[in-house]
């Protein structure tokens, strides 16, 4: 494991290996346990998308190993203003013992990643969104005990979230049925990964089909950012795509809910549903702080 660019790249033994050190780590953190394994290390954090969850995890997460985070807005960086980023990626990998990138295009994290010589992290792109699928994955094992057995539904839009949570819940043993409208499907490269599993993997433009018998369902919003010009157009496309009680009825007995924020309720999800699995929800929140701490600490303590 050299880079986390997007959940296909990892193997089920990565995942696993990365939510082991997740939970140590976050036990270590509740005890007051330290644990400095980045001590005299830099992270470049690159920011060419707005962020809450993301930069003050990152930030508080790279203090709390001993290391020395470094925002870098888009108006401190040179990139696709004049300097390729093949450029960049090879100048800041003298500087830097790592980057981590919230940015829009796949390409540019592949790019850092290609030039660079240093640990380039996924923060976002509009093709996935590993290092919040990690915080997932290690929500639901920590209320589930453990993956055997368990269905996601996901419902809404085949954005960036679903296609991390179809790759990384298929990787680690779960069942995953998604449902989305049929003009808001995952992308083919996905969806060819998730035909390899069979049965496994359903799609549908029906909730209720696919909240059946669900273990763990998750939602997200239906206008991400850089789509707010087409709000109107996806609220009338997703009405019916929405957690509520109708949904929730077909969903197994104790089935938990998550949310990656930010939350807009009574759209994608009821107030009344949001504010049940609040703890589900928030515990998620946290565990970003947790899986990317791991995911940090895979990368950059050799």
């Amino acid at each position: 494991m050299k880079h986390l660019l997007k959940m296909l790249d990892l193997s089920t033994e990565e995942i696993i290996e990365i939510l082991n050190l997740a939970d140590q780590l976050k036990y270590e953190l509740k005890h007051g346990i330290p644990h400095p394994h980045l001590k005299g290390k830099t992270l470049g954090m690159i920011f060419q998308k707005a962020s809450t969850r993301t930069r003050v995890s990152f930030e508080t997460g790279m203090y709390q190993l001993g290391g020395y985070p470094l925002f870098l807005s888009s108006n401190d960086l040179q990139i696709g203003r004049g300097e390729p980023v093949q450029d960049t990626a090879r100048v800041l990998s003298r500087y830097l013992d790592g980057i981590m990138i919230r940015t829009f295009e796949q390409k540019e994290v592949e790019d850092l990643a290609e030039y660079g010589s240093i640990p380039i992290i996924n923060g976002l792109t509009d093709f996935c969104h590993p290092c919040q699928v990690l915080a997932d994955l290690m929500t639901i094992r920590e209320f589930k005990g453990s993956f055997d057995g368990l269905k996601m539904c996901f419902i809404g839009d085949g954005n960036n979230m679903a296609n991390s949570l179809i790759v990384g819940c298929l990787k680690v043993g779960m069942s995953v049925s998604i449902a989305c409208p049929d003009d808001y499907q995952p992308p083919k490269e996905i969806l060819d990964f998730a035909k390899g599993y069979g049965d496994k993997f359903e799609m549908t433009n029906v909730p209720m089909q696919a909240a059946k018998g669900a273990d763990v369902l998750i939602t997200d919003v239906w206008a991400s950012m850089g789509q707010e010009g087409e709000a109107e157009k996806r609220k009338k496309a997703f009405a019916g795509y929405q957690i509520n009680d109708e949904l929730m009825v077909q969903a197994n007995e104790g089935a938990m809910v998550l949310h990656c924020l930010p939350a807009h309720r009574e759209e994608e999800i009821t107030e009344k549903v949001f504010e049940a699995h609040a703890n589900e929800i928030f515990e998620e929140a946290e565990n970003r702080l947790h899986a990317q701490k791991a995911v940090m600490v895979k990368l950059m303590a050799n």
